[in-house]
């Protein structure tokens, strides 16, 4: 279920979203019972399918990655990669793999696609994801989109039940402004940064902060970041700390960010 995708990749191109999901997930990771990662459209090649094992392995050495492809070469391309934790299989949103996964990465996947096909596509990979049960949140959907070498990263994290947060992620010494993030969008929000817009109005008063946080730039891009970060905090749920902030990250509640109905 699904289409082709371009297949462009690059090695290291996902390593800010793979170290959020090591970060924030690996405690889900190594309570597992079977911690299956699937790496969903991985490309033309598997650099970012190996790249995901090392970093859950990192945090969860049980962590096993399957890299899923719609495009029949791609796979037969990637097999001879295939080694004891990583395996490659042809499918597309259904998951060709028994069990309910605990993470499901979608990079670059839906940016083709139409707005209006997104909806559906989340529901359909978050009936997949392993269920809340207990203390655990349940199994957790990555879709974003980053530039062709990782620079720039937007990101919307999912449970079982739909959307939890929406995470922006940048080299900071690259940066001029935080809207300059606004191109790297997810699908689900990209159309939306316009005026009347949640995402818009986030964006516009990020770049307010980061201007008045011009001071600090004397101590570096990551202590200005730290604090435009801080004080758009008090308009705006962010709900991480300065240690994902240091590493040029800013995560925000979903619920603030979410598109108007029209």
């Amino acid at each position: 279920m699904g289409n082709v995708t371009r297949g462009t990749t690059n090695p290291n191109r996902l390593r800010r979203m793979d170290r959020w999901i090591a970060a924030t997930h690996g405690a889900v990771l190594r309570r597992a019972a079977d911690p299956v990662a699937i790496d969903l459209g991985y490309g033309a090649a598997p650099w970012t399918a190996v790249e995901l094992l090392g970093r859950l392995r990192s945090v969860a050495p049980r962590a096993r990655v399957v890299g899923v492809e719609i495009e029949p070469d791609r796979v037969a391309a990637a097999r001879p990669f295939e080694r004891d934790g990583l395996a490659f299989r042809h499918g597309g949103f259904e998951i060709p793999v028994p069990g309910r996964p605990v993470l499901v990465r979608a990079a670059n996947v839906l940016r083709q696609y139409d707005e209006d096909e997104v909806a559906d596509v989340w529901r359909r990979l978050c009936a997949r994801l392993a269920p809340a049960d207990g203390d655990s949140p349940g199994g957790l959907l990555v879709e974003g989109t980053c530039d062709e070498i990782g620079r720039r990263h937007v990101w919307v994290a999912l449970g079982p039940l739909g959307p939890r947060t929406v995470t922006f992620a940048t080299r900071l010494g690259s940066l001029e402004r935080p809207s300059d993030l606004a191109e790297r969008l997810p699908k689900a929000l990209i159309h939306r940064n316009v005026p009347g817009e949640p995402v818009h109005a986030f964006l516009r008063d990020f770049d307010r902060a980061w201007a008045a946080a011009a001071p600090y730039a004397s101590y570096g891009a990551r202590q200005r970041w730290i604090r435009a970060v801080r004080d758009l905090g008090t308009d705006w749920p962010v709900t991480d700390t300065a240690g994902r902030w240091r590493q040029g990250e800013v995560t925000v509640a979903w619920s603030a960010l979410a598109p108007r109905a029209h």
